[in-house]
């Protein structure tokens, strides 16, 4: 949105309706928009907005359809040189490329919120899996349930994979302690494979999802045996199994988080990984972009030297943070949705930024306490960035953190842009 735009001049600009727009965005209120908020317009096709440095060429690329007809829908000759700010229709794909897409669900309490369940049921239309965050391990080999009320019921409905998350939570923090007594105790690792296969047939889990992190660097090569023991025994139910790694950009990269996270063995082991390829910007840290596109790629092309690329799902964060300045070590950011950080910007009546280096959108403002605020979250360009590099670097899909987060232009742009793989099973 530029200053002076309407939406009633966009939709007519368009060739849409206000109504459509309004629905498509879950706008609020028409009257209420934001300089500088992306909002996605629910066409056949895109427009794309000329920017310093394009050519015909690099913009057929970046859509993957030739030149020459980029140049005949728009009418114009395909050595025209674009002046910036040319509107370009691109014309809808009709060989969408297969991607698989994931997104976790993290139900808190004994139920799952209605909340919670809504976003389910308007997300597993775009989703291969939904992943019921999590099935916490004991010390004795046995499992903590979530709360899965009504999942089940909404994944068959969409033809959605149930994946079954299991981690090595231990009162709301990783433990590596505990990761120690999963991997190499026999008796708690027959137990809790035992157990998997057992839950699993009762919920009907059809790709079981192993996230340990923070494990010592020392139990690197139990957790890959494990992984080799687990694949036996669910490949023999004819289920999937995966995992969740760390962002790393090579082997030797030193910190707990990484050391036990073996690229090269997950990628010769399990089906699929999905890589965390979000929090640079955290919580805990200084204010920048949550998953700036130049560091994600140097996750995703470290991993392509150790595995396949039709093994790697990329990780993407569905919220944003909202940090108050001067940054102080031992404060945290508040979490907010993208829908969340629009409707920020609105009430402080700021112009939301665009990073092109980071490809993320952003603002400042100062609240009713004098305290500065910067804000960083996604929105439909910082998606699009995301889904460019999944098509360049033809992965296997997306894998999303996490549902009840707001951000209905990323489900319009992966529906668009993407035909979603749906497992089958026998």
């Amino acid at each position: 949105m530029k200053r002076g735009d309407t939406l009633s001049a966009i939709a007519a600009r368009y060739r849409t309706t206000v109504n459509e727009i309004t629905e498509a965005n879950k706008l609020p209120n028409a009257n209420t928009l934001v300089v500088g908020q992306t909002i996605v317009i629910p066409i056949a096709g895109q427009y794309y907005e000329v920017r310093q440095g394009d050519t015909l060429a690099s913009i057929a690329g970046r859509f993957h359809i030739s030149a020459a007809e980029l140049a005949r829908v728009n009418g114009i000759q395909i050595n025209t040189a674009l002046q910036i700010g040319t509107r370009l229709y691109i014309p809808p794909q009709t060989n969408k490329p297969d991607i698989e897409s994931n997104a976790y669900i993290e139900p808190r309490g004994t139920s799952v919120s209605a909340n919670l369940q809504q976003a389910a049921r308007e997300a597993s239309p775009y989703l291969t899996y939904l992943g019921a965050f999590s099935f916490q391990v004991q010390r004795n080999g046995t499992l903590k349930e979530p709360p899965l009320t009504n999942l089940k019921t909404i994944a068959d409905r969409n033809n959605t994979t149930l994946m079954m998350i299991v981690t090595n939570l231990e009162n709301d923090a990783f433990s590596d302690e505990l990761g120690r007594i999963i991997l190499t105790d026999e008796t708690v690792k027959r137990k809790l494979l035992q157990g998997i296969v057992a839950t699993a047939k009762k919920y009907g889990f059809r790709d079981i999802h192993f996230d340990f992190e923070y494990l010592r660097p020392q139990d690197k090569e139990a957790y890959n045996q494990f992984l080799r023991e687990a694949r036996t025994i669910f490949h023999r139910e004819g289920w999937l199994i995966s995992t969740a790694l760390a962002p790393k950009t090579s082997a030797t990269q030193a910190g707990k988080w990484y050391e036990a996270h073996d690229y090269k063995a997950h990628g010769e082991i399990v089906d699929f990984v999905v890589i965390m390829t979000y929090e640079w910007g955290y919580s805990g840290g200084p204010a920048q972009a949550v998953s700036p596109i130049g560091p994600v790629r140097n996750v995703i092309e470290y991993a392509l030297t150790e595995m396949p690329s039709r093994k790697i799902v990329m990780g993407q964060n569905l919220y944003g943070y909202d940090w108050t300045l001067p940054f102080k070590k031992g404060t945290t950011a508040k979490a907010v949705s993208p829908q969340q950080a629009i409707a920020l910007a609105a009430r402080y009546k700021v112009d939301i930024e665009y990073n092109e280096t980071a490809q993320a959108p952003f603002f400042r403002y100062t609240d009713a306490n004098n305290k500065r605020h910067e804000v960083w979250f996604e929105d439909a360009r910082s998606i699009q960035a995301k889904f460019n590099l999944i098509k360049e670097l033809h992965l296997r899909g997306i894998s999303y953190w996490k549902l009840g987060l707001s951000f209905p232009q990323n489900w319009l742009l992966l529906g668009d842009q993407f035909h979603i793989v749906k497992q089958t099973f026998r």
